[in-house]
């Protein structure tokens, strides 16, 4: 949002709803740029309240990188490739006056992921606790009796953290003030929040199997153990609260909050890029489109990146000078280059998803020799997503899906660019995973697609 956007006091002042006409209107009580997850929930959430609502999406797909899309009779998620936590999403629903339930059809995820570490050691994770225990005691039945000391404690930090550390705005000292005050239980949890992800794992965890099994989620945060914050060594835990997937792919959540959005009179135009956000004596106004076309409203809410919303849409001209040196020195986190192939057999796999994983200290080490240094080896690690697992519906007849998430791309390379790389880097990636991983993948691929950084941004402007 830019400066006053007066988000709450929409929310806190109901209007009754207008009927809406045929025509196209130019002016809004609110305009939302985006229609990935987060603008399709604000734009749902103002119109259930009552208020002329148009939300603006630049390219013909709902959702962002919670898209799906088909090629060659193949449906392929573009981007995420479950859900965890679903209480989470179903509060959004719930203040539309429905459930996640009702509005899609979701798929338990049994195991929760199977684990294909370094050595070749297979580590299937079931959702049950009691099971999940037998599993790694099998590896290592010290580290077995350890991880239930891992949930007690990152159970009671789950269900705290979900009362406000995870759930309110954090913009500076004073918001971080307000979360600990509302929820004085995070207090005992305080290393937590100065120390490492790898940290607090080690702190549970001895076998260097167990500890790699438990690694590769850092990275769903964007950096490695060494550097992430502890707080997210939650992330293994919360895993056993239920993993789900949503049949029809994993745009049917947006799309569902789009269809809500549309039935309370939300207005939504797709292949309607924003060019600039119109302001007057540092106040919004509305937006200009991409052809030159002006919509006024008092409220512009952004679901967009930020770097770029300030600096292009606003213009560094119009930010306060401490404002445009912060979003100078502001880095982009890392990208995530992903591979969906379309094949003609039933892959080797025991689960949605099997992580295919390296030792924590080769994590680090490819984030400081790799990643930062502008390198991206053939010798791919990350997540295997077979979701026609989940939903054979997905693929033809006795066709399958796997999408590969691989580990993060830098953005620039050091010696060629991902355009120049990726038709030799495809071929590689697929013949080091057919070696290594799913035997015979290279001789029944159909479909092959491979999603770089530069592709991401070409086609959801997401630098």
């Amino acid at each position: 949002m830019y400066g006053a956007l007066r988000g709450r006091w929409l929310m806190a002042h109901k209007k009754i709803p207008t009927k809406k006409t045929a025509a196209i209107k130019n002016s809004y009580d609110a305009i939302i740029i985006g229609a990935g997850c987060g603008g399709t929930t604000s734009a749902a959430l103002l119109a259930k309240n009552g208020y002329e609502v148009l939300l603006l999406e630049q390219s013909s797909v709902v959702g962002g990188c919670c898209s799906t899309a088909t090629i060659k009779g193949y449906k392929f998620d573009l981007g995420a490739s479950i859900i965890e936590d679903a209480d989470v999403i179903d509060q959004v629903f719930a203040r539309l006056g429905t459930s996640l339930a009702k509005e899609v059809k979701l798929v338990q995820c049994e195991p929760v992921y199977d684990c294909i570490l370094s050595d070749g050691t297979r580590l299937k994770i079931p959702t049950d606790i009691d099971a999940t225990v037998a599993a790694i005691s099998q590896v290592s039945p010290a580290d077995g009796k350890r991880f239930r000391k891992y949930v007690r404690k990152f159970r009671d930090f789950t269900e705290t953290a979900l009362k406000g550390f995870f759930v309110m705005p954090a913009r500076g000292l004073i918001d971080m003030a307000k979360i600990f005050i509302r929820t004085p239980g995070l207090l005992k949890f305080g290393s937590l929040f100065v120390g490492s992800y790898e940290g607090a794992l080690r702190k549970f965890f001895k076998d260097r199997r167990v500890l790699e099994s438990m690694s590769f989620q850092s990275f769903y945060v964007g950096l490695p153990p060494e550097f992430a914050p502890a707080y997210f060594a939650m992330l293994p835990y919360s895993e056993h609260r239920g993993v789900h997937y949503t049949k029809g792919g994993m745009g049917q959540i947006p799309e569902a909050l789009l269809r809500i959005g549309k039935s309370y009179g939300l207005e939504f135009r797709q292949n309607a890029r924003v060019k600039k956000i119109l302001l007057e004596k540092r106040s919004v106004k509305g937006v200009e489109l991409a052809d030159g076309s002006r919509i006024t409203a008092p409220v512009v809410i952004s679901g967009i990146n930020a770097k770029q919303m300030y600096k292009e849409l606003i213009g560094h001209e119009n930010l306060p000078w401490l404002v445009r040196k912060g979003l100078d020195s502001y880095q982009y986190s890392m990208a995530t280059p992903m591979i969906y192939l379309g094949i003609d057999y039933k892959p080797p796999l025991n689960a949605h998803h099997t992580l295919v994983t390296v030792p924590t200290e080769d994590m680090n080490r490819y984030w400081d020799e790799d990643y930062l240094q502008g390198n991206y080896p053939d010798k791919q690690f990350g997540i295997i997503s077979w979701t026609t697992k989940s939903d054979p519906s997905l693929a033809p007849k006795g066709h399958h899906i796997i999408i590969l998430t691989l580990a993060p791309g830098p953005y620039r390379l050091k010696d060629k660019n991902w355009d120049e790389l990726k038709k030799d880097l495809l071929k590689k990636i697929i013949n080091y995973y057919s070696e290594k991983y799913l035997p015979g993948l290279k001789d029944h691929v159909k479909v092959a697609e491979f999603a770089t950084p530069f592709d991401f941004e070409r086609r959801l402007l997401s630098p």
